[in-house]
């Protein structure tokens, strides 16, 4: 059974903070240390930051500052690479609208604008030659290479952070530290790079409305400008307030299937801001063939298993066709 926050923890209603720094220069007694903090974690809350994690600030940065190039272009410039059956390209706003959430009923269009990219690869990649959806070839815009190589910088950048935190997930869930590396030697990672306008929503609607992630798990460089809501395990909405240098992670819903409910996808918002906000998330994927069948650590008899297993292809095309139209993404009209 899933266990109860401690009563600090839920005075302060404040998003767990993990420190990398011995970790990643080599601690084992920090790789352990973490693990348990990581489980307690991902069983009550299912968001954290994380703080001396490795990724260069001027990467970051950089990637912020060319997106926000890319936004302020005009919209016939963004439409020329609208986003298409491989769901790659750029998505206008008002364009989705999460109806599998189950903690809210979103009734509006979101408001954010969006060009989602995927692991760029070469153009004879097997993956693209066989048509596989979401891994491309993205589409860029036109005369403008800074954009394309500060993007693929920060995702490469950030996906170093998704490697490293795998052995940790894997310690967590009582298997061995290399468990998850087989699933992720061609990753089928993905980022969401958004705007949120500083402009007054109606009722009901949001920057991103409630919704869980798709992903084995999401990372994010926190904005310094504040909107991500997160929702505590009472149903309370909990504010992720700027951390520098942080990067705040959580677990997806293919993760959930695959821990068995053990370790929560939890909903999170994004709230209109005061002043443009813009946010790069990678949802970090393992392989597209990769199965979510419930791990033998995570059933018991008080948990059995509670979930059919389905490919990590299955699930993302399942969850874009559901809460996306053609013009958000998805393939339905």
């Amino acid at each position: 059974m899933q266990s109860s926050i401690t009563p600090s923890a839920a005075a302060k209603r404040a998003i767990p903070i993990l420190d990398l720094g011995e970790y990643r220069a080599g601690s084992e007694a920090a790789a352990e240390q973490l693990a348990e903090t990581l489980r307690y974690t991902q069983e009550n809350v299912g968001f954290y930051v994380v703080v001396n994690h490795g990724v260069p600030r001027e990467v970051i940065d950089q990637g912020y500052a060319e997106l926000a190039k890319f936004f302020a272009l005009s919209d016939e410039e963004k439409l020329q690479i609208r986003i298409n059956e491989n769901t790659v390209g750029y998505i206008p706003p008002r364009s989705t609208m999460y109806v599998s959430a189950t903690v809210h009923k979103n009734t509006k269009k979101d408001l954010n604008e969006t060009i989602t990219l995927a692991r760029e690869r070469p153009a004879d990649d097997p993956a693209i030659t066989a048509g596989i959806r979401f891994v491309g070839p993205n589409q860029w815009p036109a005369g403008r290479p800074e954009f394309r190589d500060a993007m693929i910088a920060y995702q490469n950048a950030i996906a170093q952070l998704g490697y490293a935190m795998l052995p940790l997930y894997a310690r967590a869930l009582d298997l061995p530290s290399d468990y998850f590396a087989p699933y992720f030697t061609e990753p089928m990672w993905w980022t969401r790079n958004s705007h949120y306008a500083a402009i007054e929503p109606e009722d009901n609607q949001f920057g991103i409305a409630p919704h869980c992630d798709h992903s084995f798990i999401t990372l994010l460089p926190i904005s310094e400008v504040s909107g991500l809501e997160v929702m505590w395990p009472d149903g309370e909405w909990v504010r992720v307030d700027p951390v520098p240098n942080g990067v705040v992670i959580n677990t997806g819903e293919f993760l959930a299937r695959w821990t068995n409910g053990r370790f929560l996808a939890t909903p999170h918002r994004v709230i209109m801001p005061k002043r443009d906000r813009y946010s790069m998330a990678m949802f970090f994927n393992p392989n597209h063939d990769t199965m979510a069948v419930p791990l033998p650590s995570c059933v018991t008899p008080e948990r059995p298993v509670a979930y059919e297993p389905v490919s990590m292809l299955e699930y993302m095309s399942w969850y874009m066709d559901t809460n996306y139209r053609r013009e958000g993404g998805g393939r339905q009209q």
